[in-house]
């Protein structure tokens, strides 16, 4: 067997086997197998895809390729979470603290962030202090001590996917069903948790542009899940605004903070209640309902935000100084009317560009850059009325380029739903 038959055949539309499979992730790792021919393979993946089975071999041999968590040292069940990417995505930050006031754990391993903002492992850096590394045996102790940890993941984790991911990123070959299934399910089975929850983000600001490729992704990881004996549960959600009103590192943190104290925006308390509600339903057989009443109460109370406090002292954390800029200017409306659209990707694109995200790996990110929006799709504006805090440090954005990103009109256009569908 040759890379030139392993191509050959996915060019000619046949299925790849589990030794073709193997022989590719094993010639890309040890260096037998070039760029350019994993590149090659790749593009023909993208133009003629993959089955179900194709993936899963796909997603076991990354698997394979590097360490594997084991998890079992926590007491009680064990739950992850990931998000496919979006703008003003702070939710693991709001989760899992919610989560662990709860009683189920979450030992969650995440990344920095390519595109628009940080990871949640970026934004939690925006803390004076934040130690994201840990050795597995403190990882663990954090679980069990206080229900939850947010640590880095460690370098040999899924190496084949940071290989895969590198080449994909830079060869036009990131948008393929399988190959996101297969990166994102090969990362979250090595982590260990007993349950896998999935926020698979939909719209203009997201990866997945309509329903029908989030829904087949989904379904897609739900059954990978499955082959591995692992609860996998999706949600598909709305990406055609940003998720809360704050984008960017350090703003994400403070608006993370406010919901955990109960008063945050109401798409994100939505958002979190409701995941952490099919964590409630799904590990202790609680009616939704009753569980929705409780992950309320919870922030309400502050015992999700003593959670947060009790990660981030164990982590090395200090809360009282968070660097936000004070550069901040008022972008206001030139129009009368109702906030028809937002184009989210275009405000992510803006955070990027003011230093809030990285377009290379090396980028070093501001974390006290980004913006606030004071209005959302649906809401009335009159000229003068204020779209937009943002805050700026050395780089400048042109006013016009942030107004092009809302569409102002008089007639009001019905406002989607936060959660499309719930997928399991």
């Amino acid at each position: 067997m040759t890379i030139i038959d392993v191509i050959e055949h996915k060019k000619n539309k046949k299925k790849l086997t589990e030794e073709e499979i193997n022989f590719m992730i094993t010639g890309m790792l040890d260096g037998s197998i070039l760029d350019y021919q994993i590149s090659s393979l790749l593009m023909a993946i993208v133009l003629n895809g993959m089955d179900e089975e194709e993936t899963f071999y796909l997603t076991k041999a990354m698997l394979n390729s590097g360490d594997k968590i084991d998890l079992s040292k926590i007491n009680g069940i064990k739950v992850d979470k990931h998000s496919t990417g979006g703008v003003g995505d702070k939710v693991t930050l709001v989760l899992g603290p919610l989560l662990a006031s709860l009683g189920p754990k979450m030992a969650k391993m995440s990344g920095r962030g390519l595109g628009h903002t940080g990871g949640t492992i970026d934004k939690l850096e925006a803390i004076d202090g934040f130690k994201v590394e840990l050795s597995q045996d403190d990882f663990i102790k954090e679980v069990n001590d206080i229900g939850l940890a947010i640590i880095s993941q460690t370098g040999n984790i899924v190496p084949a996917d940071k290989k895969l991911y590198a080449l994909r990123d830079v060869t036009g070959t990131v948008d393929s069903i399988p190959l996101i299934a297969s990166s994102i399910m090969s990362k979250k089975l090595a982590s260990g948790a007993d349950m896998i929850f999935i926020d698979v983000k939909v719209g203009n600001g997201a990866l997945m542009k309509d329903i029908d490729s989030a829904r087949s992704l989904a379904k897609m990881m739900i059954n990978i899940g499955r082959r591995f004996d692992k609860t996998v549960i999706c949600l598909l959600t709305n990406m055609n605004e940003p998720l809360g009103n704050a984008v960017g590192n350090a703003l994400e943190v403070q608006e993370a903070i406010e919901t955990l104290k109960g008063y945050g925006p109401a798409d994100l308390i939505e958002l979190v209640i409701n995941m952490a509600a099919l964590v409630l339903n799904k590990t202790e057989d609680m009616p939704l309902e009753d569980a929705k009443t409780l992950c309320l109460k919870k922030l309400q109370s502050g015992d999700a935000y003593h959670k947060f406090e009790e990660m981030v002292t164990y982590q090395k954390g200090d809360l009282t100084n968070l660097k936000i800029s004070k550069r901040i200017f008022s972008v206001k409306s030139a129009k009368e009317g109702y906030i028809n659209h937002i184009d989210t990707f275009g405000l992510g694109e803006i955070a990027r560009l003011i230093g809030a995200g990285r377009l290379a790996k090396t980028d070093v990110i501001d974390p006290s850059v980004g913006f606030t929006l004071t209005h959302k799709i649906g809401d009335y504006v009159k000229v003068n009325d204020e779209l937009i805090k943002i805050y700026l440090n050395e780089k400048d954005m042109k006013i016009e380029t942030i107004l092009n990103c809302f569409d102002i009109g008089m007639e009001k256009v019905d406002k989607e739903p936060l959660i499309y569908e719930i997928i399991s």
